[in-house]
């Protein structure tokens, strides 16, 4: 759920983006922009997806809004067969430089790393599950029996059991589950190792809330090179004339307050999330200890058959 909101917010800054500052073709592009994040979206959930084909989808139908509402403004809107030659051309000249090939790295290697973390948590959820659901022996419930309420029986209401008394019963009855102490540790330690691998090009949250960005800056790639791009595209006789917008002077005011925004999001804590997980590694050998601790009585305890000192 975590990962969903990064990638709904993320989502809902490039929307802002295009509407404020594209508002002329804003409102198409947001169905190119919903797909995108769409794709996302299945990715991180296992899908068989590929994030470069993802991206080029995009960058390829933002092309022609791009080419006939900034470059061209009032140009008519491209036939079916144009918008096919506009997509083809998109690649060849490569329209918005280097920007679609940093995304694709960017997103690429952030959401392999968010993929193998949430995998990884629900391999986790998997063995706990199953854990859940052992059975127990008589003997141990015999054990547990004696460890808890035979001092009841001498009217030592108050006793506790004691330490190692705790240990042994609870080393008994976990006896069939302690094989996977050893796997269950190294999951722990691998869980923890690819979360603090999870920064800078591997931060999901980093990357996809600073998309807008990279797509703001690949558009304005294009309308600072709308000559030369319209005089190649017009030698494929799919341009008339070409257009530049004279000023960005109300793009960045209006991008400022978006940064802001970015800013003031709060930071998505996914290396909390193994926090609980990391607990349990430690579970089996403190059981013992916290039945240990239940009493208030912390100068006697109960041995099994007797009251004894401490």
């Amino acid at each position: 759920e975590a990962f969903e909101i990064v990638v709904r917010h993320a989502r809902n800054y490039t929307n802002t983006m295009f509407r404020n500052h594209y508002q002329n073709m804003g409102s198409r592009a947001l169905k190119f922009v919903g797909e995108l994040f769409t794709d996302i979206s299945l990715y991180i959930l296992g899908s068989d997806i590929n994030v470069n084909d993802m991206v080029n989808e995009f960058f390829d139908s933002l092309f022609p809004l791009v080419y006939s509402h900034l470059m061209n403004p009032g140009f008519p809107d491209p036939s079916g067969e144009m918008i096919e030659c506009l997509r083809a051309a998109r690649r060849d000249l490569r329209v918005f430089g280097n920007y679609p090939k940093i995304m694709m790295t960017q997103v690429s290697k952030s959401l392999q790393a968010t993929r193998a973390f949430l995998q990884a948590l629900n391999l986790g959820i998997e063995v706990i599950n199953t854990t859940d659901h052992l059975k127990f022996s008589k003997e141990c419930g015999r054990a547990l029996l004696r460890m808890w309420y035979c001092s009841h029986c001498q009217g030592l209401l108050m006793a506790k059991p004691c330490a190692g008394y705790c240990s042994v019963v609870m080393q008994g009855c976990l006896a069939s589950v302690v094989e996977i102490d050893n796997y269950w540790r190294e999951y722990i330690w691998s869980l923890e190792g690819l979360t603090k691998g999870m920064y800078g090009i591997y931060d999901m949250e980093h990357v996809l809330l600073s998309l807008f960005l990279l797509i703001r800056d690949s558009v304005m790639y294009v309308q600072k090179n709308g000559g030369k791009l319209s005089a190649t595209v017009s030698s494929l006789n799919i341009s008339m004339y070409w257009f530049l917008q004279p000023s960005f002077s109300m793009i960045f005011k209006h991008m400022l307050k978006v940064t802001h925004i970015l800013k003031s999001f709060p930071e998505c804590r996914s290396k909390i999330l193994i926090s609980g997980a990391a607990c349990d590694k430690y579970r089996n050998n403190q059981v013992g200890h916290w039945l240990h601790n239940l009493s208030s009585n912390d100068t006697l305890c109960w041995n099994g058959q007797e009251i004894v000192e401490r």
